[in-house]
């Protein structure tokens, strides 16, 4: 039918509505979840779209096709973790490669480089991404690419897409994009010159904290079609009703997000009045550069808010005192959720390492979720007030 084909050029639209994979005539509304494993071959030489679900599956697939129409790719990927979508990005490159990357990673990003990849003989560099003379003098004969994630985790650092993506041009590099923070509604890193985009779909894209996921998403063909055989080889692909839940969570993506933005700026308004708040890293945050490369190339400031409490006052008492935001690791959904990296999130890293990347024991990370601003703030408050300064003691190392 014509509306079935009819063009979709805005984003909102592209949320709701994916491509059809005109699979049967049932009209259902939403693709159906295949949960079969194998398919019928009508001949023995026949030439069939689907033979295994590890290879293909029309669920994952409607799913791949609308990821790579939101970030305007040549093809999307949908991988059981954001980890194994990481892993089969990394694992298109060659022993003896090497691959410049942000100083500041996300802690199982940093395991995955640092315990696997370099045992395969992979060469990594490690560079303040916002210095851009610090990443032409990292690049080497052997360089083949520049990866970084665009809003760090959890000092919330941004770096620009595009200016990375200009020097990576310039030496012929694949510049590689983690933008879990800000997703495709913020922010379309290929757009802005980069040539894949990788995802943690558990968080926004989810947004729900009920599914384990991840995405990649590739500007060139050429590319795609190793990133693809990386994906069918290894396996770690994303299960029919996991695509499902992703699918689902990408529908309500924009109103989503517009709240977390929204409720994430009230909190920062509290937080800068608070006397206990020693420092508030956020992007949205005016008079930073920072919040200069955001305001250049995304449309908003993201749901995380990270900030560092006095000395004096315990971390671990905030955290546990809170009682409608929850202790968790991960962020992205609905619920407010609340971290702390130097025990949680980055237990990866040595003491040594986290004081390097600005990780201290006062920092505390906050994921913003979409509940009512008056309740979220009202819980800081009371925690806030419920804490009492103390001298400052030695805290016990961190536990590997």
């Amino acid at each position: 039918m014509e509306s079935e084909e009819m063009h979709m050029s805005e984003f909102d639209t592209k949320l709701v509505h994916g491509k059809s994979q005109h699979d049967n005539q049932t009209g259902a509304v939403n693709v159906p979840i295949y949960n079969s494993s194998t398919y019928i071959f009508p001949k023995v030489d026949s030439k069939v779209t689907w033979d295994y679900s590890r290879s293909g599956n029309p669920t994952r697939n409607y799913l791949e096709d609308q990821l790579a129409a939101l970030e305007n790719g040549n093809r999307g990927f949908a991988f059981s973790s954001g980890l194994a979508a990481i892993h089969a990005v990394l694992s298109i490159f060659s022993p003896g490669d090497h691959i410049v990357i942000g100083d500041t990673i996300y802690g199982g990003t940093f395991r995955l480089i640092n315990q696997f990849f370099k045992r395969w003989h992979l060469e990594f560099t490690e560079v303040d991404t916002q210095d851009l003379k610090a990443v032409e003098n990292a690049i080497q004969p052997n360089t083949k690419a520049i990866y970084f994630e665009t809003f760090t985790n959890p000092l919330l650092k941004v770096t620009s897409v595009k200016a990375i993506s200009k020097i990576a041009k310039a030496h012929k590099l694949l510049t590689i994009v983690d933008n879990t923070f800000l997703t495709p509604y913020l922010q379309r890193p290929l757009d802005l010159g980069a040539d894949i985009v990788v995802h943690s779909a558990t968080k926004y894209l989810g947004g729900h904290s009920d599914v384990v996921a991840g995405v990649a998403v590739v500007k060139d063909k050429a590319i795609a079609d190793r990133l693809y055989f990386n994906q069918n080889g290894v396996g770690s692909v994303l299960s029919p009703e996991d695509s499902n839940l992703i699918r689902r969570g990408i529908q309500t993506l924009a109103v989503r997000l517009d709240r977390h933005l929204s409720n994430a700026a009230k909190i920062v308004d509290f937080l800068q009045h608070r006397p206990e708040v020693a420092k508030i890293y956020y992007p949205g945050i005016k008079g930073t550069k920072d919040y200069e490369i955001a305001t250049a190339e995304t449309n908003g400031y993201g749901g995380i808010v990270s900030f560092e409490l006095k000395k004096g006052f315990k971390t671990t008492e905030f955290v546990e005192n809170l009682k409608l935001i929850q202790l968790a690791v991960s962020l992205g959904a609905v619920e407010s959720l609340i971290e702390l990296p130097y025990k949680m999130t980055h237990a990866e890293l040595s003491p040594e390492e986290q004081l390097a990347a600005g990780i201290t024991h006062q920092l505390v990370r906050l994921s913003v979720g979409i509940e009512d601003p008056k309740d979220l703030i009202a819980d800081l408050a009371q925690s806030l007030d419920q804490l009492s300064e103390t001298e400052p003691t030695e805290v016990e190392s961190v536990n590997k």
